[in-house]
């Protein structure tokens, strides 16, 4: 019986597995299976003596950690030293690039969403958009993280995307110029006195800090009487910064909690007493299909304790937790370990977030069926929801943002309910005793 050559390569686990005359006589549940791993072996020493062109180990093997992370679930990758360095930068909000948030449907490289204020958002570069070409690049086969290893790069530096979007026949090529995306994700401003917007972008380690200080400028000239948060195209982001930008809403109980397969993953997240706004303070929270994992805690957590409405189209649906695991060779690891729930107990992955009012943003958007860019539940490999159940830019303009609008007049009308006499009517911030 043939002994391959390559197993001084593997792991010393292994060299028992891949060598028939040592192996261990008969299979465990937590054994490696000895076939599969065989299997491997002959298909790592072929690919060395046969392929076209000689391949060295170190990226055979590479490849073959690549691979097998790629298929668990599409948030799951191996990270080169590289790519664990810009995406700390990204969680630090700051590094050179274009502002896309990508993923993978049906093996093509897609937009989720561009992030507002960066060249993609300026560009014109939209939700659902397919990138065909990364300069010269076909991204066909191309992998998530060797897509945005080759977007990112000094700024200064033009980077040329060929776009096929969803209602066009043709291609369209984009040329940007890259820049620092900044750190600042969250906007701010008066839409009329005393209702206050916060447009967050995404969520990074200091998001929970900015919405305190953008609330404490609203305070300072005038008390609130209501708040819309633009959770719109935000691609998610850090959990501790979604945490903390629900805990400046709230006062009590749960946030979130995370349930995985290993004790440290099992997580609960509570609001902190009197550090919330007033809780007479009514709230609309605007999300659409492009509102992932992080806005999808914040969203979720006000609408399960009745603090805000929640009003647009249902959110992209990613519920699941990545940590990012250093290796011992400076590489690492980004993966899967568990899946977070809202305070009443759901699971949102693949699903989303439902609004409770729906509205999107035009007639034209709804007969053309695309009131909702790229989901969770469409890319390929994604988790199943636990449960069992399976745009373009925004502006802060209510007089051309429909949506925008929307959520003002819903505020105004909610004040008018809170002033209303007692048995009257019933605002948001606590709901009708049944009786």
């Amino acid at each position: 019986m043939r002994v391959f050559r390559l197993t001084w390569l593997l792991p010393a686990l292994l060299l028992g597995l891949c060598n028939p005359a040592i192996a261990a006589p008969e299979e465990t549940e937590s054994a490696l299976p000895v076939t599969d791993v065989r299997t491997f072996a002959e298909v790592f020493e072929r690919i060395k003596r046969a392929y076209v062109e000689e391949v060295d180990d170190a990226t055979l093997l590479r490849n073959a950690m690549r691979g097998m992370l790629s298929e668990l679930d599409p948030h799951s990758a191996y990270l080169s030293s590289e790519d664990f360095e810009a995406l700390r930068e990204s969680t630090e909000g700051e590094f050179g690039g274009i502002g896309i948030e990508v993923g993978m449907q049906d093996g093509q490289l897609t937009i989720i969403a561009p992030i507002d204020g960066t060249p993609a958002a300026e560009a014109g570069l939209q939700a659902r958009d397919v990138i065909l070409r990364i300069d010269d690049t076909p991204t066909e086969r191309m992998s998530l993280q060797e897509a945005v290893t080759l977007m990112r790069g000094e700024p200064g530096e033009d980077i040329q995307l060929t776009i096929l979007r969803s209602d066009e026949s043709a291609p369209r090529t984009y040329t940007l110029t890259r820049e620092i995306i900044h750190s600042d994700s969250v906007k701010s401003e008066l839409l009329e006195p005393g209702y206050g917007y916060l447009r967050i972008s995404q969520f990074q380690s200091r998001t929970g800090q900015q919405v305190r200080d953008a609330l404490a400028k609203f305070t300072e000239q005038a008390p609130l009487k209501g708040l819309i948060v633009d959770l719109r195209n935000n691609p998610g982001g850090v959990l501790n910064g979604a945490v903390e930008v629900a805990d400046a809403f709230l006062d009590s109980g749960l946030i979130v909690y995370t349930e995985g397969r290993l004790d440290d993953s099992d997580l609960r997240f509570a609001a902190t007493p009197g550090t919330g706004i007033s809780a007479e303070v009514p709230m609309v929270v605007l999300i659409n299909g492009g509102s992932a994992s992080a806005a999808e805690i914040v969203a979720g957590a006000l609408q399960d304790q009745r603090r805000a409405v929640i009003m647009g189209t249902p959110s992209f649906g990613k519920g699941s937790v990545q940590q990012v695991l250093p290796l011992a060779n400076g590489d690492g690891l980004k993966l899967t370990t568990a899946l977070y729930y809202t305070p009443s107990g759901r699971s949102i992955q693949a699903q989303g977030i439902t609004p409770d009012v729906r509205v999107v943003r035009g007639r034209l958007e709804v007969a053309e069926g695309n009131d909702f860019g790229l989901r969770e539940s469409d890319l390929a490999g994604r988790l199943a929801n636990p449960n069992g159940t399976q745009e373009p830019r925004v502006s802060s303009d209510p007089l051309q943002d429909y949506q925008l609008g929307e959520a003002l007049n819903l505020l105004k009308a909610l004040n008018v309910l809170e002033r209303l006499p007692a048995g009257a009517g019933v605002g948001t911030s606590a709901p009708a005793n049944d009786s």
